[in-house]
């Protein structure tokens, strides 16, 4: 059996981020499944957000604006499986990610959302603050995102009471995304 594309878009702009932490357990669980993966640093990228230009594939690629969201197209359209790793920003997803999430629109405006559809998707996240309550923002944002692109939700692992560096270890969060990148058969 051939391995799944995976695309890992992380959006911590800290260098060994929680949620980067979980996103590297991920890859490693996913390669010793034999998958191929792909992990695209949405914060040491330079992505404008989508200006809603209209201008979609007039330039033959998906977005008018030229900058680094090019280079993660092909691998957003061969993707099986996307994850998306993000810390918790004002109950959502860190600017750097949602760039990539908002240029995605290029795809529906330029009428040919089928590129992304039936995908597999993960969402990981972490926060400082305690309690599962904080998350209730960023996972219904996902699970519209699943619906909406007709996407298989393949898990939601949400990190409470982490906020300095390295805070994830321990948490038992690192063993279960390594699980998470293993179960993707």
């Amino acid at each position: 059996m051939e391995g799944k594309n995976i695309l890992v878009l992380t959006g911590s702009p800290r260098k060994n981020g929680n949620s980067n932490r979980m996103a590297e357990y991920f890859v490693k669980g996913a390669f010793s499944g034999g998958h191929n993966v792909v992990k695209f640093e949405t914060a040491s990228k330079k992505i404008f957000g989508c200006r809603s230009c209209d201008k979609c594939w007039e330039k033959g690629k998906p977005c008018f604006l030229q900058d680094d969201f090019d280079d993660i197209v092909p691998y957003i359209e061969d993707a099986d499986v996307i994850l998306l790793a993000t810390p918790l920003y004002w109950f959502s997803f860190s600017m750097q990610i949602k760039a990539v999430i908002d240029r995605m629109y290029a795809f529906i405006g330029g009428k040919c959302k089928e590129r992304l559809e039936d995908k597999e998707s993960l969402l990981f996240v972490c926060g400082s603050d305690k309690g599962m309550k904080i998350f209730d923002g960023i996972i219904a944002t996902y699970k519209e995102i699943v619906n909406y692109l007709n996407w298989i939700d393949r898990g939601v692992l949400a990190v409470p009471n982490v906020k300095k560096v390295g805070d994830i270890e321990g948490t038992g969060a690192l063993l279960k995304a390594e699980e998470y990148g293993i179960s993707l058969n």
